[in-house]
């Protein structure tokens, strides 16, 4: 398997919930030799300094400064949260069984959530004899599941279905007798009583690569995590620049990015004026000449259903990263932002397709025309083709993978420089 489609698959396996991912983050900048900031200190930053910071365990900005004098910022934003079903509080329901009480987090397809292992993991807050701390928790087993009715008992389940999320997808957690299990087996595994938590279900199948040539990626959270990869690793990898590079990883996107955490917060905004109060530069000129790529996957033409896409901008797995267009700004990218990422590319020696929803289709969202409301800078909204996007376990092409690696290596080694009729790159 190539290299670093191994390294994807064993952060995607390492990382079954936004905050695991984040961490994992993390600590490959601190092994990159970066140091973490605190949002609530003074920030003395030195020119050469590699610097992150993380809000809320759950987003995360990473940022280096050149040493000499920047243009501008050179930034990519993505994110780690992924459709799925969040814990509720005083989540066992007692009966003949033991079930869990859940709900929907952003716009998922139910049906293959049913009939598979799944477990629990996230953040929780425990009680220390120092005060309250947030900790990591992965139940690492198989744990409970969501059983299908069968077709005897659901004749039409084959004709299209409408899922109750209160009834139709509990979870079955044990029999009769379990109730109070749970609680000791999530406060047993974080060390402590808990008095807040932010758990998920996720799906036990592992990443798999597979196909005749092995051409194929297939994983839970590939929206937005394939993404978020590729512009770390890209990050990391790099040539120095001219101007300052900026990594951003949001959450909460899946819900309409408003959180603290989300690209709607002023995180990035704050984050960039502290780095332009302490180095002395005017963020308004700086803003001048920065760029900003929002990662976020696109659909790729279905091997079935070719009548969904839009003929002529259907992407296709493992033909190269998608620049995304949306006549109503749901994706950011114009004519400019377009040339701009297709220059990158070549550098790279990377294809690039392009993506438009069907006319009469209205697609989704990104983050990046969100962001664009506190840091309005010339913006392009790329990703990866994918199938199956908001299923519980997705497929994407390993080359394409590979690719956003290397766009994302070019991108943050190049230095553009900007006006409103044009650039040189």
């Amino acid at each position: 398997m190539e290299q670093g489609i191994k390294a994807l698959t064993e952060f995607l396996d390492s990382s079954p919930s936004v905050y695991h991912a984040v961490d994992n983050l993390s600590q490959m900048l601190k092994n990159a030799g970066y140091t973490c900031l605190s949002e609530a200190d003074d920030w003395n930053l030195e020119p050469g300094g590699n610097y992150y910071l993380i809000r809320g365990g759950s987003a995360l900005i990473a940022f280096r400064i050149p040493r000499t004098a920047p243009r501008g910022f050179l930034m990519s934003a993505s994110h780690a949260d992924r459709p799925c079903f969040k814990v509720k509080e005083n989540g066992e329901l007692a009966g003949t069984y033991t079930r869990l009480a859940t709900e929907k987090y952003g716009g998922m397809l139910i049906a293959p959530w049913l009939d598979r292992p799944l477990s629990i993991a996230g953040r929780v807050l425990v009680e220390t004899q120092t005060g309250v701390e947030a900790r990591l928790l992965n139940i690492d087993r198989d744990l409970l599941l969501i059983p299908n009715v069968a077709i005897h008992m659901n004749r039409g389940a084959n004709d299209g279905f409408a899922w109750n999320p209160a009834v139709d997808t509990l979870p079955l957690l044990g029999g009769k007798d379990a109730k109070g299990k749970l609680s000791a087996l999530l406060e047993r595994e974080a060390g402590g009583k808990i008095l807040g938590h932010d758990l998920y279900l996720y799906v036990r199948q592992k990443a798999a690569v597979w196909g005749l040539d092995e051409e194929f990626i297939s994983s839970a959270a590939l929206d937005d995590l394939a993404c978020v990869w590729g512009c770390a690793r890209g990050f990391l990898n790099a040539q120095d620049s001219a101007d300052i590079p900026v990594l951003c990883v949001f959450d909460s996107e899946e819900v309409g990015s408003n959180s603290v955490q989300g690209a709607a917060s002023m995180f990035l905004e704050t984050t960039l004026e502290r780095i332009c109060s302490s180095l002395k530069l005017s963020l308004p000129r700086m803003l001048a000449q920065s760029f900003m790529i929002s990662a976020d996957n696109a659909h790729a033409l279905h091997p079935n259903h070719p009548e969904y896409a839009d003929p002529a901008n259907a992407p296709v797995l493992n033909g190269g990263v998608v620049l995304k267009f949306n006549a109503a700004q749901r994706y950011t990218t114009d004519g400019l932002s377009a040339a701009l990422f297709r220059k990158v590319c070549a550098r790279a020696g990377v294809p690039v397709q392009t993506y438009f929803n069907r006319a009469d289709m209205p697609g989704g969202s990104t983050l990046g025309h969100i962001s664009l409301s506190h840091v309005s800078v010339p913006t392009a909204d790329i990703g990866l083709p994918q199938l199956a996007m908001h299923s519980s376990y997705e497929t994407a092409g390993t080359t394409d993978a590979v690719a956003l690696e290397k766009v994302m290596s070019a991108y943050y080694g190049c230095a553009p420089v900007m006006d409103s009729s044009g650039f040189v790159l």
